[in-house]
């Protein structure tokens, strides 16, 4: 239903995010490990998104990149764990430590993720071992498109914020960038082009 949302970052708390676009704020709920990678209030962000929906409750979820969201969804595998679980998990470990664990087998570093003691340590190492879901990004409108809607929100027409994401992708060419870095760079850009700070010929 959603995949993400790119728009301005309003608030940052506890496990939970504010994200203003196209007049609409959103609220999430984040793992601290995202909160720390994401940008600063007042910054532009793309935040990928999935949404618990049940009689009792409605919830948006957020993830600073469509692998923490895969966790997300794999450790809901789990017997016994949910989504606010799978988020408890999320906030005490870095993706690649849990993966670099559970290949190893090995509980007693799962165990010392706040959220999973010993059993559930060992209900994850036999329900995900090689089984975790590998990040692919669904298809859809690109990341040049979400940019340049996201500016749009911000009050920008249409053209100008095309022009200005067009401009930012000619100038973020450091190779050295990770495609998320590259990602924060351009959104980062876009909106000093679109707001004057730079050129967008």
């Amino acid at each position: 239903m959603f995949n993400s949302i790119t728009g301005e970052i309003s608030h940052k708390g506890e496990e939970r995010l504010c994200i203003q676009t196209a007049g609409i704020e959103w609220d999430l709920a984040v793992s601290r490990k995202a909160l720390e990678r994401l940008p600063a209030v007042g910054e532009v962000a793309r935040v990928f998104t999935y949404l618990v929906h049940r009689e009792d409750v409605m919830r948006l979820y957020g993830f600073a990149d469509a692998a923490e969201r895969s966790l997300f969804l794999d450790l809901q595998k789990v017997e016994g764990v949910g989504p606010r679980g799978a988020m408890k998990m999320l906030s005490g470990v870095d993706r690649e430590q849990f993966v670099s664990a559970l290949d190893r087998e090995d509980v007693e570093a799962l165990s010392g993720i706040p959220g999973i003691g010993k059993k559930t340590a060992q209900k994850i190492i036999l329900t995900l071992k090689g089984k975790l879901t590998t990040s692919v990004e669904p298809a859809g409108r690109s990341t040049e498109e979400d940019i340049a809607t996201a500016l749009v929100g911000m009050g920008f027409d249409r053209k100008t914020a095309r022009a200005a994401v067009a401009a930012a992708l000619r100038d973020v060419t450091d190779p050295g960038l990770s495609a998320e870095e590259r990602e924060r760079e351009v959104i980062r850009r876009a909106v000093a082009i679109a707001g004057g700070e730079g050129t967008a010929g």
